[in-house]
């Protein structure tokens, strides 16, 4: 980011004004310091710089989510097939646990500003929110951008529960053409048979859309991506792959519980 965007942000008492692209915000005159450096951490522990970091770990997450997606899908296809997608990432080992690693910093960091910036407004309603001044339209307000930390929370605490019955549950094992490998599909296949996982899972997917929903698009505009001509394709285009995502989720537990794939 170059200085005279850093330069361009400042802020004052008022209203926040969540959702305003960088890109819109008027740029006001700033004498020269020495240290660009302590510049820079004051915009990244303001506001603004904490909405940045937030888009920019969002974005890491959605990017993490779809691929997960895609092999959740797989035993669509077959078991075997499932099984052999996660022996392979079995078989790259220090490339996962580097992404495992990157996942859990991005999680941390992304939920810790999360909160903080929901505490932020809370403590400044009696006295004001905190806004910068920008040439744009207010942010769309919905139940997606109004319920961001519940949903969020709820996403936190079922990760725990997703990591805890799947990556860290029973290790059935079976057979392909060389060698015994853990036989994933079967523990995913006997979870959601049993209709409170699936109905739990599903309710949480649901959150993930409304999360997603507002995300994404809060995202691109924080990160000075989407022009004002663009705002309601990006909208439309964060809706309709907050819906998919979703979607895409629930697939797989409704269609065990339905006796589909199994």
């Amino acid at each position: 980011m170059s200085d005279s965007v850093w330069k361009g942000l400042y802020f004052k008492k008022g209203r926040i004004n969540e959702g305003i692209p960088m890109t819109q915000l008027k740029a006001l005159p700033t004498h020269a310091t020495d240290n660009n450096g302590k510049q820079r951490l004051a915009i990244i522990q303001s506001p603004i710089g904490k909405k940045l970091l937030t888009g920019v770990t969002g974005l890491g997450l959605v990017l993490f989510v779809i691929v997960h997606l895609l092999g959740n899908l797989l035993l669509f296809v077959s078991p075997g097939v499932f099984n052999g997608y996660a022996h392979g990432l079995e078989q790259v080992k220090p490339l996962v646990i580097s992404i495992e690693i990157a996942l859990v910093a991005s999680i941390m960091v992304h939920m810790g500003l999360g909160i903080r910036i929901y505490l932020s407004r809370l403590k400044a309603r009696p006295v004001g929110y905190v806004t910068y001044q920008s040439a744009g339209q207010p942010s769309q307000q919905s139940i997606s951008s109004n319920t961001m930390i519940f949903t969020g929370l709820s996403l936190g605490m079922f990760l725990v529960w997703h990591l805890m019955s799947f990556k860290f549950g029973p290790w059935y094992m079976t057979d392909n053409s060389s060698e015994p490998i853990r036989d994933l599909a079967r523990l995913v296949i006997e979870t959601f048979q049993r209709p409170l996982n699936t109905v739990g899972y599903v309710a949480v997917m649901i959150l993930l859309g409304f999360h997603l929903r507002h995300g994404i698009w809060s995202a691109f505009q924080s990160l000075g991506m989407m022009t004002k001509s663009s705002q309601v394709l990006v909208y439309s285009v964060g809706t309709m792959l907050a819906v998919a995502i979703a979607t895409g989720f629930m697939l797989l537990p409704l269609s065990i519980l339905a006796g589909w794939v199994g």
